[in-house]
C-alpha cells in the first residue's frame, strides 16, 4: 500500500463500456470511488490489498454538517425530515402526495417527479421489475448488480411509474436478493418473454391506467435487452458483510466489484450504505 486518501464516501460511479447491442459481447462496468474531492479508479486495484478505515466522523451529504448518525444514506436528521428526496414516496412512488399539497419541496418535485420515467425488468438475483429516470439508465441497473436489463415502458411521471410497477409487481418480484447477486448465483433469463407475458397478464389493469392518465402518458417499448459483466476475479461462496458502525477497519484483497459492493477476500462492503462517512483509503 503506497497511496492514502481521506474523504467522505459517496456511492461509486460506474460506466458501461462496450457495445450493448451485441448480445455475445456483454458490456463491462468500470468503477470509480468518490472520496471527498478525489475519484479513485477501482478496476486497476482488483487483485491488490486495500484498506478502508472509518475515522468516526459523518458529514451530511446535503448541508455538510457533522452528524452522529446517517439517515437515508448520508443525511443528518433535520435534512432527512425536510427533503423531498428522503420522503417515503421516493421509495414507493405510488404514494406520491403532490396533488394533496403536502409535498415537502414542490419545486424540486416538479423537476424530479414530473419527467419521463422508465419501467424495466432486470436480472440481478432473478427477474425483478423496477423504475428509473431516463438519466439513470444504465446506472440504475449497474447499481443493482444486474447481469441483464430491459426497459419495457416509458411513462410521463414518477407516480405513474410506481403504479405500473405495483401492477407488474403482483406477478414478478420488485426486490433483489443481494446475497445471491454477490455470489453470482443467477441464471440468464429471456427478459423479452417475461415482458410479453407480463403485458398479457396485466393487460386489463394497464389499460385502466392508460384510460385514467391518457394514451400519451404510457408507451409500451420493444427494446433489446443488454447484458452486463462486472470486474470480479472470484465471487464469494459465503457472504460476510462489513459494517463501519461495528468495526471501523475493513481490509483485505480486492477480488471484484458488483453493484455498489466491494468484494474482498475477507468480506463485502456496501459503499452506498455508508455514504457521507469519512474514510481513509489505503491502496
Amino acid at each position: 500500500m503506497t497511496s492514502t486518501i481521506t474523504g467522505t464516501l459517496r456511492k461509486m460511479h460506474n460506466l458501461l463500456a462496450g457495445d450493448t447491442t451485441v448480445s455475445d459481447t456483454p458490456a463491462a462496468v468500470a468503477y470509480e470511488l468518490p472520496l471527498g474531492e478525489e475519484k479513485v479508479a477501482l478496476n486497476p486495484l482488483i487483485g491488490n490489498p486495500v484498506q478502508l478505515r472509518f475515522t468516526g466522523q459523518i458529514f451530511c451529504s446535503n448541508c455538510g454538517k457533522k452528524t452522529k448518525k446517517s439517515f437515508s444514506q448520508g443525511h443528518c436528521y433535520p435534512c432527512f425530515k425536510k427533503l423531498a428526496s428522503c420522503d417515503m414516496c421516493i421509495m414507493k412512488p405510488e404514494l406520491c402526495h403532490f396533488d394533496a399539497g403536502t409535498c415537502r419541496e414542490p419545486e424540486w418535485a416538479e423537476q424530479f417527479c414530473f419527467q419521463p420515467h422508465y419501467v424495466y425488468l432486470a436480472n440481478s438475483s432473478g427477474v425483478k421489475v423496477g423504475i428509473t429516470r431516463g438519466t439513470q439508465i444504465p446506472t440504475r441497473w449497474m447499481d443493482q448488480g444486474a447481469i441483464q436489463a430491459l426497459p419495457i415502458m416509458k411513462v410521463s411521471t414518477r407516480l405513474l411509474s410506481g403504479l405500473v410497477e405495483v401492477t407488474l409487481g403482483e406477478h414478478v418480484s420488485d426486490k433483489t436478493n443481494w446475497r445471491k447477486m454477490l455470489k453470482n448465483d443467477v441464471q440468464e433469463i429471456d427478459l423479452c418473454s417475461v415482458r410479453d407475458e407480463l403485458f398479457e397478464t396485466c393487460a386489463e389493469p394497464l389499460a385502466a391506467l392508460k384510460e385514467k392518465y391518457g394514451a400519451e402518458a404510457m408507451e409500451w417499448l420493444d427494446e433489446t435487452p443488454i447484458d452486463i459483466t462486472y470486474p470480479v476475479k472470484i465471487y464469494p461462496t459465503k457472504v460476510t458483510s462489513f459494517n463501519f458502525d461495528k468495526n471501523p477497519l475493513v481490509e483485505g484483497t480486492l477480488m471484484g466489484i458488483k453493484g455498489q459492493y466491494l468484494l474482498l477476500d475477507t468480506g463485502v462492503i456496501n459503499i452506498r450504505k455508508f455514504s457521507s462517512y469519512e474514510v481513509e483509503l489505503q491502496y
